[in-house]
């Protein structure tokens, strides 16, 4: 990294480029010529990019960024945060450093943190940032992690581990041996050094795929921002091969929506009923969860089919989803929904139908917004039917 980027005129440049068309950047003429126009617009592009997901070092003087891809793989600061949240101890040693989003916060509630980072560069740009954030418990190595834990003695009260997928994984089903570290292969060497692994996976990853690969998990994470699932952490423990616990988090601007049971113990019959006043539907961390009789054991609800995944109540109460009052409940008729749907402006969704929302709004020339909602779903008697709601939650 060219450290000259630094200097004021080119940091307040960079400030008051932020929005502007990359593309259209990239065709202005440098006003710096002593350095790369490219680097200068890398900086503005990756900079852009951190304003809603990284505000911490968006709004730090004199942060360096590394490609917007890095950016865009990083952890964002409400998901690292939520990480730190589930640790205790005195040490940590992450094994993939990346920008070291996650670390900022680790170091929040670790006495120490070691940051590894296998590209050099970017292991310079986060020491810097370290710096201007005003970290002081943070250790940067640049290096090939597992040389550094074959080469010491030393051990952590917690290992964490972000692998990411090899180019030549493109297009296969994914799995963790896929992935660089390939962390099943290097298990026993960091129960060696660690008797406490968390792991960070995207959310494509199969729960069942993954516990295939991997031993002595504890518990299992499913977090979602918004309502968009961003990754799944994998909480293992050496020795460890109790009941596996599953924990989902919705994380929103009001705070955090749980849900948690025990995996293999979702057993407990759900409850079936056609319509009643109320519609649940859950949030995308429960649905990957897979833990939908445990929803409708735990909160006394009803499932309108076993494929369907959505709930129903004659009462109302604080839910970890969308809540929904039932309008109407229309069979799935030409005559009826030409009577009641075509033409009209809608939200849709299907959950267990066979008709994409696509499809169906171009079939009866539905329009897309508005206030009303409409599910297209299958009730418990197989029939197709759309419930036309109002949203309460």
């Amino acid at each position: 990294m060219d450290y000259k980027i630094l200097t004021p005129e080119i940091q307040q440049f960079i400030d008051s480029q932020l929005g502007v068309s990359i593309p259209q950047l990239a065709l202005q003429k440098n006003p710096f010529p002593d350095i790369e126009w490219i680097t200068i617009v890398n900086q503005i592009e990756a900079k852009a990019k951190a304003r809603t997901k990284l505000p911490t070092w968006f709004n730090t003087a004199n942060i360096l960024y590394p490609s917007k891809i890095s950016v865009e793989q990083t952890s964002s600061e409400r998901t690292a945060e939520y990480k730190s949240s589930l640790l205790n101890g005195s040490s940590l040693i992450d094994l993939t450093g990346g920008f070291g989003v996650d670390d900022y916060y680790f170091a929040n509630t670790m006495k120490s943190v070691t940051h590894c980072e296998i590209n050099s560069d970017l292991s310079e740009i986060v020491k810097h940032n370290f710096k201007q954030l005003g970290v002081t418990n943070i250790d940067c190595i640049a290096g090939d992690s597992l040389t550094t834990l074959q080469s010491t003695t030393e051990k952590w009260d917690w290992i964490y581990i972000d692998p990411s997928r090899r180019n030549d994984a493109k297009g296969k089903v994914f799995m963790l041996k896929d992935c660089l570290p390939n962390v099943p292969e290097n298990l026993d060497l960091y129960f060696e050094k660690s008797d406490a692994i968390l792991i960070k996976t995207a959310p494509l990853l199969d729960l069942a795929a993954g516990l295939s690969e991997l031993q002595n998990v504890k518990t299992i994470h499913i977090v979602a921002l918004e309502n968009e699932v961003k990754e799944l952490l994998w909480e293992l423990h050496k020795n460890y091969s109790g009941a596996i616990s599953i924990k989902t988090v919705n994380l929103t601007k009001e705070g955090a929506n749980t849900f948690e049971f025990i995996l293999d113990q979702d057993s407990a019959d759900a409850k079936y009923s056609l319509p009643k006043r109320y519609l649940f539907e859950p949030n995308s961390a429960i649905m990957k969860s897979g833990g939908f009789n445990e929803i409708s054991s735990q909160y006394q609800l009803d499932k309108l089919h076993k494929h369907s995944h959505l709930y129903t109540s004659n009462e109302v109460f604080n839910f970890p989803g969308r809540i929904f009052e039932i309008q109407h409940v229309i069979p799935y008729t030409k005559k009826e929904i030409k009577i009641h749907l075509e033409n009209s402006k809608h939200n849709l969704t299907t959950r267990n139908f066979p008709e994409t929302v696509e499809n169906i709004r171009k079939k009866w020339k539905i329009k897309d917004g508005g206030d009303s909602y409409c599910f297209f779903t299958t009730d418990m008697n197989n029939d197709k039917i759309v419930l036309l709601c109002n949203k309460l939650q």
